[in-house]
């Protein structure tokens, strides 16, 4: 019988965030350090992809939903 893994979502994280919460929700996402993430990000914008990555994470800020306030005692 095969293992079901549980539905994951990308969220933007309000704990830890610097601007949007991009880069948290992203290292919560694929488990890894958001500080790793934002440091690629950082060496994208800088990079001659820079304009694109700058409006990437700007159309991500705006599609990614954040994450929903535990109602949980």
């Amino acid at each position: 019988m095969e293992e079901r893994r549980p539905y994951r979502r990308l969220y933007r994280e309000k704990k830890g965030r610097m601007i949007t919460g991009l880069c948290q929700g992203i290292g919560e996402y694929f488990a890894i350090d958001p500080v790793i993430v934002r440091l690629v990000a950082l060496l994208l914008l800088v990079s001659p992809v820079g304009f694109g990555t700058l409006l990437l994470y700007f159309i991500f800020s705006i599609v990614v939903p954040r994450r929903p306030q535990s109602t949980a005692p």
